[in-house]
């Protein structure tokens, strides 16, 4: 499956076909192409709202990534928010799964392997003790380890996640979306779940 098609336009076109066409902010993302300075954005249409980062963090030193549980959705600021990138993304099953608060990005793993958790474990003891790097492994191509034990933001082997409860507590993107925000943030970068 995948994600939805983009195409640029200019501001100016865009300012003009979303007014001539009624879009307001809240059915749109968008995000700036690889050129900061570039007068193009990128618009995927989608029911994701957009969000300021103002109310949520003080600064953007490192950069900042939010996780609205809610909205399925994760928005990340460079340092000095020049734009904003918002992505579909998987969430936690349930409630008690879902972990909410502030942590932030304390390794970055191309290629990641993965271990059950001991409550994974204690819900399907017929896991398997390990998978190594590759297409069968369920964090992807990309994961970004948070400070908090056994959470992570990763990539997913499979797409029929995003967008849904799915995960075991972790946050799931697209591989080729954990691939761009990989490159994007740092060690460092805040991390908010709401």
């Amino acid at each position: 499956m995948k994600k939805n098609a983009t195409r640029a336009f200019s501001r100016r076109q865009f300012t003009a076909t979303a007014t001539a066409f009624g879009i307001s902010a809240p059915s749109i993302i968008l995000a700036q192409e690889e050129n900061p300075v570039s007068e193009k954005v990128v618009i995927r249409t989608t029911n994701y709202s957009i969000r300021s980062w103002e109310g949520y963090f003080t600064n953007l030193r490192n950069g900042a990534i939010l996780v609205d549980i809610t909205g399925r959705t994760l928005h990340y600021w460079p340092e000095g928010g020049a734009y904003q990138n918002i992505y579909p993304v998987s969430v936690p099953l349930t409630e008690d799964l879902t972990r909410l608060g502030r942590t932030s990005v304390v390794r970055k793993r191309v290629g990641p392997d993965w271990r059950p958790t001991p409550s994974m474990i204690a819900r399907n003891p017929d896991l398997p003790n390990y998978i190594g790097p590759g297409p069968d492994n369920p964090l992807g191509t990309h994961a970004l380890y948070l400070s908090w034990q056994y959470y992570r933001i990763h990539g997913t082997n499979d797409t029929r996640k995003i967008g849904r409860q799915s995960s075991n507590g972790c946050i799931g993107l697209y591989n080729d979306d954990i691939s761009e925000l990989f490159e994007l943030a740092k060690v460092g970068t805040q991390v908010l779940l709401i």
